[in-house]
């Protein structure tokens, strides 16, 4: 698709507080309601609400008629007790009408049936019906209410992909091959891409291409790749139609959608680059005692997608959910301990869905802040609280986390290992890798920013690369330059194999980091369900449970760790060999947690970062700065105490308490079940690091 460029002013957004609130729906209550809902949002602290994010049928009940009157109200209502607006263009979903006079614009799945009007997002992303629709209501909203005083940001559609991320109906078949041909320009590139030659796949006529339905067997893979790249850039389109307008009526109002955390069918990258401001939906399963962890490596990818800068949560849990098989509440002090975690990763404010917990539809039985029981229910009493809490840390707002390792987040190489059929295996997947390379440096006590595998790394001592399955020549060209000026690489298994067309590089894996890396992958070796291999590191004896490989090192490469069993025992499995500066490690096999943190703990220390040696999964430390006071959350994501030592003094904003400085001072921070701090200490060239005190699950 054409590339865009947007202009590089930054809008900020127009609130003068940490954001605290969530999304607000009057449309289903009475103005009666509405009174006693701004009542209790001012006594809760909230600052901002977004609405009205599904209202387009109340606002426009049929073609060209417009019902202005009830917003109108609830905003200037809200303005005047002083909480800011993230107004919604009101496109999440069409009406009835439209859908009824436009069946063509519904989305078809892979097998080519019609879905059904009935729940949310139902049109095809690339129905230029719907995107003059769209256009048509984005306008109709900007032109109303973007001079209105209370308007904080404007809140494009909602959690894009959610329910339809691809679309394979005749207009996303015609789309596919407007977009194919852009990227190929002819027949010809089309056919020399995708390899057309196996199983007699060669077109010769563009008509023929289809969108990627249910095959006999096995479909292309570089189709299938393409497919990925495609329906992420046709939602991109439709996000930048609402962009255009909100830029031309609006130029001065910033401009964002919501993320879904670690998403795997939209390239958040492409999306971040066309907006002033990322925000995330995040929803942490409360039955997983260890889903903070994969928040943390969420929360990186959101304050990395705009280079470091403040994000938003836009949207949580008070407590459970109503969308997964179990919806299991959040046990008191959770709410406050996983707010405080988005703040501390970067987030300048806490939103919640939603404000009142509806009556009826879908979501009745999705916790709010304020729940069924009013004021009396604990949703509100602990969000209430929380509220208060977080005009104590107005200091931090707009700071920057302090981190000195990256991830390498890579859409491409996700794609590839998990849409394309006929791999070695399936159980070495992107997301799986990273989640456990994440896992590793966060149980260890490092924050990680996410990174394209183009950098900059300029700001980071390690940088990861759990998987780069495909992978170029630019890419490894600037992976060579930050280990030669210095930096810390690590590289995953099954890495550098195929380019971006698919194709196997000449000489196999590593492909264009070969020459970096100082090893060659001959076999992939993955491990068969049930049984398990080992690798000698040092003193440890590290599980292989699905995947190994059968690797050549040069002689300049040192071998740090070797396989201890099965076939490939005795052979090389985790090597370093030093670049430049710096150094170039591979990492062959996929490891059970347990087996990481040895391997881990090597490459931190090794690479000049501490590295915890007592370990507890339930401990988080994040540092934020504005260059002249650093702001250091310790938190406790466990039910049981936990003890941080401190490396400095400091006063703990939530308490006012002053830690270090008196005659009685421990040099540690206790924390109690689901506990928190925040530290504010004169600002240090090294970024602070708290060791554990409590070694109450040193296998963690």
């Amino acid at each position: 698709m054409t590339q865009h460029r947007d202009d590089e002013r930054i809008r900020e957004v127009r609130i003068d507080a940490l954001a605290y609130g969530g999304d607000y729906n009057p449309d289903q209550w009475s103005e009666e309601t509405w009174h006693e809902d701004i009542r209790l949002m001012k006594e809760a602290g909230v600052t901002m609400v977004s609405l009205p994010i599904f209202s387009w049928p109340q606002l426009e009940p049929e073609p060209g008629v417009y019902d202005w009157g009830w917003l109108d109200r609830i905003i200037d209502l809200l303005h005047e007790a002083g909480i800011r607006i993230d107004l919604a263009t009101a496109t999440a979903t069409p009406p009835s009408w439209l859908l009824r006079a436009h069946p063509e614009m519904g989305p078809s799945d892979s097998e080519g049936h019609r879905l059904e009007f009935g729940s949310r997002q139902t049109y095809c992303p690339s129905s230029p019906i719907w995107r003059e629709n769209v256009a048509r209501m984005t306008r109709a909203m900007a032109e109303r209410y973007g001079e209105h005083p209370g308007l904080a940001m404007w809140h494009i559609s909602n959690e894009y992909g959610d329910h339809v991320s691809r679309c394979w109906c005749p207009e996303s078949a015609r789309h596919f091959r407007r977009w194919l041909r852009d990227r190929y320009g002819d027949l010809d590139g089309l056919n020399e891409a995708w390899g057309v030659n196996v199983w007699g796949q060669r077109y010769t006529s563009w008509e023929h291409i289809e969108t990627p339905k249910k095959a006999p067997g096995p479909i292309t893979p570089t189709q299938l790749l393409d497919f990925e790249r495609f329906s992420s850039d046709a939602m991109l389109e439709l996000f930048q139609v609402e962009i255009d307008v909100l830029r031309e009526v609006t130029p001065g109002i910033a401009v964002t959608t919501n993320f879904m955390s670690m998403f795997r069918d939209l390239d958040y990258w492409d999306f971040a680059e066309r907006e002033d401001i990322v925000t995330d939906d995040a929803y942490p399963e409360p039955a997983d005692p260890t889903s903070h962890v994969g928040a943390a490596l969420n929360y990186g990818l959101m304050r990395s997608l705009k280079g470091g800068r403040p994000w938003l949560l836009l949207e949580s849990s008070a407590s459970a959910t109503s969308w997964r098989d179990v919806n299991v509440p959040k046990a008191p002090g959770k709410i406050r301990v996983e707010s405080l975690q988005t703040v501390a990763h970067g987030s300048d404010g806490v939103m919640f869905f939603q404000w009142r917990q509806a009556k009826y539809g879908q979501e009745k039985f999705h916790s709010s802040m304020l729940g069924h029981r009013g004021e009396r229910s604990r949703s509100y009493q602990e969000t209430k609280a929380l509220g208060n809490e977080l005009r104590l840390l107005e200091p931090v707002r707009g700071t920057r986390v302090r981190s000195r390792v990256a991830l390498v987040v890579d859409w491409d190489s996700w794609w590839g290992s998990s849409a394309i059929e006929s791999l070695p295996s399936q159980r070495l997947q992107w997301a799986q890798q990273a989640r456990a390379w994440h896992r590793a440096l966060h149980t260890l006590g490092h924050p990680v920013d996410a990174v394209r595998a183009t950098g900059p790394f300029d700001r980071y001592d390690v940088v990861v690369v759990p998987n780069l399955y495909i992978a170029d020549e630019a890419q490894a060209l600037a992976l060579c330059a930050f280990v030669e000026n210095g930096g810390h690489l690590v590289v995953g298994p099954f890495s550098g194999v195929v380019d971006a067309t698919e194709k196997v590089h000449d000489g196999g894996a590593p492909g264009p980091l070969r020459d970096l890396l100082g090893i060659e992958v001959d076999e992939q070796w993955p491990i068969a369900d049930g049984l398990l291999e080992r690798i000698a590191y040092g003193e440890d004896l590290l599980d292989v449970p699905s995947w190994a490989e059968w690797i050549d090192a040069d002689a300049d490469v040192e071998v740090r760790g070797c396989y201890a069993s099965g076939v490939l025992s005795g052979r090389a499995a985790v090597t370093r060999r030093a670049v430049g500066a710096g150094s170039a490690w591979y990492v062959s096999a996929m490891l059970t947690h347990e087996g990481m943190l040895p391997v881990f703990r090597d490459i931190l220390r090794s690479s000049g970062l501490p590295a915890r040696d007592v370990v507890n999964v339930d401990a988080e430390a994040v540092t934020r700065t504005d260059g002249r006071t650093d702001y250091t959350f310790l938190l406790n994501h466990g039910s049981s105490p936990l003890a941080f030592e401190l490396p400095a003094s400091g006063t703990d904003l939530l308490t006012g308490t002053d830690l270090l400085s008196g005659a009685d001072a421990s040099g540690t921070v206790e924390l109690g079940a689901y506990g928190a701090a925040v530290i504010a200490s004169p600002h240090a060239e090294a970024i602070p690091f708290l060791s554990l005190t409590d070694p109450t699950d040193p296998t963690e």
